[in-house]
């Protein structure tokens, strides 16, 4: 079973291994929130974060993908498992050019005041040995029994032994992030 890190903390973890490192929001007008400049200081990364899209189809959720390094191309791989109140799915890809999630993200369309919620767990991002795994559970909900939202596991591969200086979450779409639209970046100690 897997356990996003900040759960483990908060269940008898030392709540000191976490340190902030920045925030960011949404501007409004871009698909794009940024991390760089990443200090190589830590053990792990956590990235916390509620979103909303500016614009979206009624009762739907919005992609949201990592870019690490500004790397594109055939970078990356991905499983995930998604379960939407009603059924259970699957899906999988190799050689893409970011981490998607297939969701996770409220759009503008959903109810008043109703945010995406996603935590993104990278380990040894800092190791110029190993290739990046990446952790993603996420999720959206509008309050009703629409199978248009969902909670989203998804097992992340960045094919690089380059350090992470840079993150890059992006929307799938031309939407851009709501200026509430908030995410957080923790260094882990180790």
């Amino acid at each position: 079973m897997l356990i996003p890190l900040g759960i483990l903390a908060s269940a008898g973890g030392k709540a000191s291994s976490f340190e902030s490192i920045a925030t960011a929001t949404g501007t409004g007008s871009s698909a794009t929130i940024s991390f760089s400049s990443i200090p190589g200081t830590y053990s792990h990364l956590q990235i916390r974060g509620i979103s909303r899209a500016t614009g979206g189809a009624a009762a739907s959720d919005d992609d949201i993908q990592i870019v690490i390094n500004g790397a594109g191309g055939t970078s990356y791989a991905r499983q995930r498992l998604i379960g939407d109140g009603t059924n259970a799915s699957t899906a999988a890809s190799t050689s893409t050019s970011s981490i998607d999630t297939g969701g996770c993200s409220a759009t503008n369309a959903t109810a008043a005041n109703i945010y995406g919620a996603i935590i993104i767990d990278i380990h040894d991002y800092a190791s110029t040995t190993k290739n990046k795994t990446v952790r993603i559970f996420g999720g959206t909900n509008d309050n009703t029994t629409s199978t248009s939202f969902s909670v989203r596991l998804v097992s992340g591969l960045y094919i690089s032994t380059t350090a992470i200086t840079s993150i890059d979450i992006k929307m799938g779409s031309t939407n851009a992030f709501t200026t509430a639209s908030t995410f957080a970046l923790y260094g882990i100690k180790g």
